[in-house]
């Protein structure tokens, strides 16, 4: 598995106001493959996001979609459950959570 990442890999774009990769660079590299996450728990649910480790959290009922942008092999999502958390890798090393009407969700504690 290793070897895999360490192929070239198209790269979106920094956001020069956050040095992050932004949500329409992402979705510019195109071939999307969303993935739904639902909490359906009565506690939070975190919602962690790799390579990246970026974290997120899902109150009960709360869903989000992942997507994964750019190429992948095999498969585009890695999951792995674990109480009140669950980890997604995208395959791609890019990816984005976004609201079910597709608007970009940022990580970070719930408001």
């Amino acid at each position: 598995m290793l070897a895999r990442w360490r192929r070239a890999r198209p790269r979106p774009t920094l956001d020069p106001g956050t040095g992050n990769f932004s949500f329409a660079a992402l979705q510019a590299m195109g071939n999307p493959m969303p993935l739904l996450v639902q909490n359906d728990s009565d506690a939070l649910l975190q919602l962690f996001l790799e390579p990246f480790g970026q974290g997120y959290w899902l109150g009960p009922g709360e869903a989000v979609t992942v997507t994964s942008y750019g190429p992948w092999e095999d498969h585009p999502f890695e999951t792995v459950h674990e109480p009140n958390r669950i980890t997604v890798w995208a395959t791609s090393c890019f990816a984005a959570v976004s609201d079910t009407a597709g608007n970009e969700i940022r990580p970070g504690l719930p408001s």
